[in-house]
């Protein structure tokens, strides 16, 4: 029988065990890259913040939200076109306009929260951070989703959350001009994102991934530029906000494509390949790699707890990971 390369794609090469086998492999490998390409834009934006030759260039979380918007989102339109023009059944008003809000939640929100954060923590500590959003996952599942609070749910939390006492206790990662506004800003980040991915589930069900993710970043899109056109009209104008120096165009076109487009398109790929409960536990990689990334390129410190800390806590999402079944697939 012949098959096309989207099937091919598509079809998730597991046993009847539901193990890793033959091609599935071309999934693990695209997932981790996925996993370590999204860790690592922390560290970009860290260095956008950074002094260059001494010199400190301000520059708004809101720009490099734009930058990496501005870049990225052309091929998200694009996408949507396509996506929009294949769908057999069209989405109602009332779903593209729920989508739309669904993304200026999780990717205008949660981005601005998150970059904010960056602005004051480290990037190690940030990643750390964001990894726990699993256990708001659970917590906002029990309350408001009808999900239940498991003995193994709670004992991962508890385990992940240890690991981050650990961190604050006695890491070196927690270096920080302003600790706790800064880990608030980023653990807020990390409790929409969770309550982003709930809400999601019924829209993707609803109108199919592609058309959700695209029109959930054409409502991020909208909302981040009407920021960036407001906050520039009340300072000095749009083109002194966007006087900036090459290096930081550079970074947003680096967070546009090895951030965003590239790790999407793999992690869609991953997801077909070997489901999306293997692909999430890929993304244990992320705060290992931007733990690397962090001490090569920004100079950050890492001591004994800090690694004992971040092992802790992956250890509790491994945990949550390894106890959470995954759903039947929908065909």
């Amino acid at each position: 029988m012949k098959t096309n390369l989207r099937e091919t794609l598509a079809a998730p090469a597991l046993d009847e065990a539901g193990e890793i086998k033959g091609g599935a492999w071309v999934g693990v490998i695209l997932g981790t890259i996925a996993a370590v390409l999204y860790s690592l834009k922390a560290v970009f934006v860290k260095l956008a913040y950074l002094p260059t030759d001494g010199v400190v260039e301000q520059v708004p979380p809101i720009t490099l939200m734009m930058l990496r918007l501005g870049f990225s989102f052309p091929i998200y339109l694009l996408i949507l076109v396509w996506a929009w023009r294949r769908a057999k059944v069209k989405p109602r008003g009332q779903h593209i306009c729920l989508a739309m809000l669904a993304g200026v939640l999780a990717y205008y929100v949660c981005t601005f929260l998150d970059f904010t954060g960056l602005q004051y923590i480290t990037a190690q500590l940030e990643r750390l951070l964001l990894f726990t959003y699993p256990a708001f996952v659970i917590l906002f599942g029990a309350l408001f989703f009808g999900g239940t609070l498991t003995r193994w749910g709670v004992a991962s939390v508890a385990l992940a959350y240890s690991g981050l006492a650990v961190v604050f206790l006695g890491g070196d990662i927690t270096e920080s001009s302003n600790l706790w506004l800064g880990s608030g800003l980023v653990l807020a980040c990390a409790m929409l994102f969770a309550l982003f991915q709930l809400i999601a589930k019924e829209f993707i069900d609803r109108i199919g991934s592609e058309l959700f993710t695209c029109l959930a970043m054409l409502g991020a899109a909208t909302a981040i530029f009407l920021h960036f056109i407001i906050s520039a009209l009340t300072s000095d104008g749009v083109a002194a906000a966007l006087d900036l120096s090459p290096r930081i165009y550079w970074i947003g076109l680096t967070i546009a494509i090895f951030s965003t487009l590239v790790p999407s398109f793999f992690m869609n790929i991953a997801i077909g390949r070997i489901g999306a409960q293997k692909v999430a536990m890929l993304g244990m990689f992320g705060p290992f790699a931007t733990i690397v990334a962090a001490i090569i390129v920004l100079d950050e410190p890492f001591g004994m707890w800090d690694a004992v800390g971040t092992c802790v806590t992956a250890a509790g999402i491994a945990l949550y990971m390894r106890s959470s079944k995954p759903k039947p697939r929908q065909t």
